[in-house]
């Protein structure tokens, strides 16, 4: 991703099919890919029976991004999988809700560290889903598996 700069890779990533049609747009990327700031606004495409946002659209829109910052942060010689995720669905979500995925350079040091200690590291991370009064519309928890990739014998020679 560090190819592609700033406004592009927030169209690109607005433009994903998925986020497309409900609504999802990353509205900030900082701090060298270790930031991303996400919103999506209320609309048919993303309501609900009852009027709220969908929670399928509430989790999508926290999906790919620890995930992704890992990938950016660690470089090409780990790799990062989703294992498993939950969503705790706190109030409603109306308006306009936000979320933000922050990993601070210690805390990728620490996962990096034990990787190369342990040969794995399962950080579990997690994420408010907030509404327009700063109140938690959901409560999203990641847990990811993070390794060294395995090098191919053609690679080392």
């Amino acid at each position: 991703m560090k190819w592609i700069k700033g406004r592009w890779l927030l169209k690109l990533i607005s433009l994903y099919p998925p986020y497309l049609g409900a609504g999802v747009r990353v509205s900030h990327i900082g701090d060298g890919y270790r930031t991303f700031e996400v919103k999506m606004k209320l609309s048919f495409l993303n309501r609900n029976y009852v009027g709220t946002h969908f929670g399928g659209s509430l989790y999508s829109m926290c999906d790919p991004f620890y995930m992704l910052i890992l990938i950016e942060s660690l470089g090409r010689d780990y790799q990062v999988w989703d294992k498993s995720a939950s969503i705790r669905f706190r109030r409603p979500g109306r308006g306009t809700v936000r979320a933000r995925f922050h990993l601070s350079e210690d805390e990728i040091e620490t996962i990096r560290r034990t990787v190369d200690a342990e040969g794995k590291a399962e950080p579990r991370l997690s994420v408010d889903v907030v509404d327009e009064q700063g109140e938690v519309v959901a409560e999203v928890e990641k847990l990811l598996h993070v390794r060294k990739r395995e090098r191919v014998a053609s690679e080392s020679s």
